[in-house]
């Protein structure tokens, strides 16, 4: 598709520089720029690439000022947040791209299953007995729903993802490929002759309105009762949810963490990747933990930072980390302070 500058514009509602009717047809970074992209300009770091750029159309803040011709007279768009306005197109564009409406005739639905307007199914795409997919869904090639699920309205699931019986997701999700929700929770006792027997996993996944999760996560069904993830969560791939795991609105979680089973993170909270955390913990809202931490106690105090395995306030982390730096230079001295104690004493025999 194409769009001229003057489309875009108002869209962003800009002000033009330049010929109003150049138009692009793709995205660009501003250092790979090409005749016919679209580009922006947001970090002074990246200002240099400006004059050089070859794209058609950037976009750029009202307070940019040109120290020197641009080379290949690209249209301006001058607009309040220039990473902002591209950011909404990024996402305008996402919207047409993946905008699919149709049922394959390769998808496979239940006859119990009910569903709603102008959805899209792949090909191969599954539908359980029972279960519900909402008005404007788009469920991709190769993708599972089982019995008694539920999909709220707008919500995308991508290539391959699974999504296991009496899962619920609501409005305006995104769940990306080779994601699993809904799987057995990790439950085993052991037995008198030193075997584990599994335990049922009879509970069920929440999705509430607004979650995304990211390529290859997965989030296990509760024993009793129902893992929680709520409004607003993003999780990024590869990340481990354990069963009866609660996850408080808004809350943030980078790739290859781990949850361990029934822990409550509260809202709004920032955790980075490769964290680990046990199980029955609680983690206060606006809590922020680094990356490659483990958590082995509850957090309690609400926006508290830690960092560290076992984790400890950042700021003590910190002043450990530059202790621990100095440790070699220590014992060296040490060393040396030992070999002046044995001159002496020789010396005072």
């Amino acid at each position: 598709m194409e769009f001229s500058a003057n489309q875009i514009s108002e869209l962003l509602q800009g002000k033009i520089e330049g010929n109003g009717e150049t138009s692009v047809s793709a995205l660009s970074k501003i250092e790979e720029g090409k005749s016919g992209s679209l580009s922006f300009l947001a970090n002074p770091k990246y200002t240099e690439y400006i004059y050089d750029t070859e794209a058609s159309i950037v976009i750029v803040g009202n307070d940019f000022i040109a120290e020197r011709e641009l080379k290949h007279k690209p249209t301006l768009i001058r607009v309040e947040d220039a990473y902002g306005a591209f950011g909404k197109l990024l996402e305008m564009y996402n919207q047409v791209k993946n905008n699919k409406v149709g049922i394959s005739n390769s998808a496979i639905i239940s006859e119990s299953a009910v569903i709603g307007k102008d959805v899209y199914l792949g090909e191969n795409v599954v539908i359980g007995d029972n279960t519900t997919v909402a008005d404007g869904v788009k469920i991709f090639p190769h993708s599972f729903i089982g019995d008694n699920a539920s999909i709220g309205a707008n919500t995308t699931i991508f290539a391959g993802a699974r999504i296991y019986s009496e899962t619920q997701i609501g409005k305006e999700c995104v769940i990306h490929s080779g994601a699993i929700l809904g799987a057995d929770g990790f439950g085993f006792a052991p037995n008198s002759e030193g075997n584990y027997k599994k335990v049922p996993q009879i509970g069920n996944v929440i999705l509430e309105d607004y979650v995304e999760i990211g390529a290859n996560t997965c989030i296990d069904r509760a024993t009793l009762g129902s893992t929680i993830i709520r409004k607003g969560v993003k999780l990024d791939n590869l990340i481990q949810i354990a069963h009866n795991v609660e996850i408080g609105e808004n809350t943030v979680i980078a790739a290859q963490t781990g949850v361990a089973g029934s822990t409550k993170i509260g809202k709004n909270c920032m955790i980075g990747g490769q964290v680990g955390i046990v199980g029955h913990l609680k983690i206060a809202d606006e809590v922020k933990i680094a990356a490659q931490s483990g958590i082995g106690n509850s957090i309690v105090k609400k926006g508290a930072i830690v960092q560290g395995s076992p984790s400890i306030p950042i700021g003590d982390y910190k002043r450990s980390y530059v202790m621990f730096r100095k440790l070699p230079s220590m014992a060296s001295q040490i060393r040396d302070l030992e070999n002046q104690l044995k001159e002496l004493k020789s010396a005072s025999n």
